[in-house]
């Protein structure tokens, strides 16, 4: 990378906002899924900074990265050699809280967690839940349209964002902070970067659509000897709880093998079990809302839709029945070598895609180790594999992938493609819109500098 632009962008953004040589290194060591080979780290403080460093690196053709809290899975973030990251982690400031309109307007680099934490002197939630509320950053969470637990009754990262503020390629600044929950006039172009993984541009700050923090909460966990259970009590519980379903998290026997037992997670039901899942519901007024919970679950029971539960009777216990779903250390150790997938697919097709997945890698690799678990209630399974060596993962990944194709699901659900999916985008996305993705790519960003061959390879 030319010194030049580097004293350029270090006029632009301080001395200590440029981090080079061994600095960058320092910053990830170890770190699990992206490679850190970039050049330079470029921490601006403001939009104007960030419009600036833009400018500078178009002018000379220097390829970005924009990186933020690094939580993610699909390797969005990764850098080479000859490119340099641009972390938004200095631009961390909720600038506005507003309880009447129940908007947040924060800048980009705002950790998920801090700003639920501001949000509870007005009783009011920002809804997204994720496994890294603690070090994703909203602006990430935007870029690749994060889900989390709460998908089913709240909907993507996509419907929680009423405005976005981004910078384009050139350095250009498209301002539209929109604060309104309608707003139908024409484009919304706020949808251009929320999702595009920072290919597009770079989300600097959003105007986000802030919830009434739920006062009462009621949590569960069931087993079933059978898919079908779970489907029936996934309506049954949607349909009876009038609106207050805020999660029903499968997991297989697999998974709970996995993560509890001696040294592990205490496990509140037997082992024995194909199924088990994790209910959720959120309200207003705890001591109705328990009677209205153990009602609908004790009828469930009968009906036959489950065959063992434990309703968590404190906070402790809820946390302990939560833990065994977010603490993937277990897996991770004991499924090697370890790959990490989420799709996307019909609730109906998920019985028989899970049987063609396990035959498939059972076909190849009859010792591999196979998990799934994931967010149920909107469609959304993930998928812990342990199987072969170096040189399989692209056998390992079609094992996965290729089922998708016949029931037209989702290669990523929530994570995105980056560059672990790219070479499967055409199983969820026909040549016609993969055309009109890479056009829109080139429209934006001609000189194809933010983060280059993330998603799609653009053609000549």
């Amino acid at each position: 990378m030319p010194a030049a632009l580097i004293a350029e962008l270090r006029a632009v953004v301080g001395d200590a906002g440029v981090l080079t040589g061994d600095e960058v290194a320092a910053r990830y060591p170890g770190y699990f899924m992206d490679r850190i080979g970039a050049d330079a780290i470029i921490r601006p403080r403001s939009t104007d900074e960030v419009a600036a460093v833009l400018r500078l690196c178009s002018a000379a053709g220097q390829p970005v990265v924009v990186q933020g809290g690094m939580s993610g899975w699909v390797r969005a973030t990764e850098t080479r050699g000859g490119e340099i990251a641009l972390s938004l982690e200095r631009m961390a400031a909720i600038e506005a809280i507003d309880p009447v309109n129940r908007t947040a307007t924060v800048q980009a680099g705002v950790i998920l967690d801090t700003l639920e934490t501001a949000l509870m002197d007005y009783g009011l939630t920002f809804p997204l839940d994720l496994g890294g509320r603690g070090s994703c950053q909203l602006g990430g969470n935007a870029s690749t349209n994060a889900g989390g637990m709460r998908v089913i009754r709240y909907g993507m990262m996509r419907e929680q964002v009423l405005g976005v503020e981004a910078v384009l390629a050139d350095g250009r600044i498209i301002s539209s902070l929109n604060q309104m929950i309608k707003n139908n006039t024409g484009y919304d172009l706020k949808q251009l970067f929320i999702g595009s993984e920072g290919t597009l541009g770079v989300i600097t700050r959003l105007v986000l659509r802030l919830r009434e923090r739920p006062s009462s909460s009621n949590t569960a966990i069931v087993c079933a000897a059978s898919f079908d259970q779970m489907v029936n009590l996934l309506r049954f519980v949607d349909q009876s709880f009038g609106g207050l379903l805020s999660a029903f998290e499968l997991i297989d026997n697999s998974f709970y093998r996995v993560n509890t037992g001696a040294g592990k997670h205490a496990p509140p039901l037997t082992a024995d079990q194909p199924y088990y899942a994790i209910i959720e519901m959120l309200g207003s007024h705890q001591e109705r809302d328990t009677e209205l919970f153990e009602t609908v679950l004790g009828e469930a029971g009968e009906r036959g839709y489950f065959d063992d539960a434990v309703l968590a009777r404190s906070v402790a216990q809820r946390q302990q029945i939560w833990e065994i779903r977010e603490d993937l250390e277990h897996v991770v150790r004991e499924f090697q070598p370890f790959y990490a997938f989420d799709v996307s697919l019909p609730v109906g097709d998920m019985q028989d895609y899970i049987a063609a997945v396990t035959a498939m890698l059972k076909g190849r690799w009859p010792d591999g180790k196979i998990a799934f678990l994931g967010h149920m209630g909107d469609g959304n399974l993930h998928i812990a594999i342990g199987a072969g060596g170096e040189g399989d993962r692209h056998g390992v990944e079609a094992c996965v992938y290729e089922p998708l194709r016949p029931i037209n699901g989702s290669i990523s659900a929530e994570h995105g493609i980056g560059l672990e999916k790219k070479p499967w985008l055409d199983v969820s996305r026909s040549e016609g819109e993969r055309g009109l993705m890479a056009e829109i790519k080139r429209l934006l960003d001609p000189g194809n500098i933010l983060n280059p061959g993330k998603i799609m390879d653009l053609r000549p």
